[in-house]
């Protein structure tokens, strides 16, 4: 602890003195010190650093606290990880919905699988548009068809719901299955071995069908658990889609859209 003497004080106010003489309260001052400045007329302060510390203290821990309040108040969780679990107030660039607001990486199989059923949709669409012209009218109608169809897989799978389509261009799940094995039976041709020279319409038919595959290969690898398909009813209705556009090929082939 400092000491503040007489002698200290004599030496320090040789050449001036003040109305009042400023000490910390952790300073000993000795009685003959105290003596010199009230003969002197000099008022004594004591500086309370203890309070003001105190003080210093408390008012940093007031404006911390106010910083934590205005930091929670600003960080609203949105998203949440659909592989941890944990929050996140923004949606990073890397990162999209699987359902409601749970996040994933854009290359998770299920994003993957929805990426190849929004492409086969554009497919489609450009198929009818390359058809337009050709007033083939009952087959855009069919591709209508298949295009809803293709809408209501991805609801079904977004929604996580059960997917329930009885009927496809008219035909069950059987007879899309029985028709396109056996063309011959149903609509007087072989089947169908693609080539250039088949023309453009089949051609672009085959490409769609091609899609369809892909997009299976696509669901498997997005539902699959070891050995079994977690979502098996879009896994099928996408079989019986490549089916139904290898029939209309064949129906095509056999003049039935005239």
């Amino acid at each position: 602890m400092k000491v503040l003497t007489e002698e200290t004080l004599r030496l320090e106010l040789k050449n001036r003195l003040p109305k009042s003489y400023v000490i910390d309260s952790n300073i000993l001052i000795t009685p003959s010190a105290r003596q010199f400045l009230r003969d002197k007329n000099i008022e004594l302060i004591i500086k309370d650093v203890v309070k003001e510390d105190k003080k210093e203290d408390s008012s940093k821990k007031k404006d911390e606290d106010k910083k934590l309040k205005v930091n929670f108040r600003k960080i609203v969780p949105r998203y949440v990880s659909y592989y941890s679990g944990g929050v996140l107030e923004n949606k990073p660039e890397h990162m999209t919905q699987i359902h409601g607001n749970k996040l994933v990486f854009k290359d998770d199989p299920r994003i993957i699988f929805r990426g190849k059923l929004d492409s086969l949709q554009s497919k489609i669409m450009e198929v009818q548009t390359l058809i337009a012209s050709k007033n083939i009218t009952k087959l855009i109608d069919e591709l209508d068809e298949v295009l809803n169809y293709t809408r209501e897989i991805l609801k079904a799978e977004v929604l996580e719901e059960e997917l329930s389509i009885e009927k496809l261009i008219g035909l069950s799940e059987e007879q899309l299955r029985e028709m396109s094995h056996h063309p011959k039976k149903h609509f007087g041709i072989d089947h169908i071995l693609p080539n250039y020279q088949m023309g453009d319409v089949l051609i672009y038919l085959n490409s769609l069908r091609s899609s369809v595959r892909e997009v299976e290969i696509a669901a498997i690898k997005a539902f699959r658990r070891d050995f079994e398909i977690n979502r098996i009813d879009i896994v099928r209705a996408l079989n019986r889609l490549s089916s139904c556009i290898y029939i209309m090929m064949c129906k095509y082939n056999a003049g039935l859209y005239k």
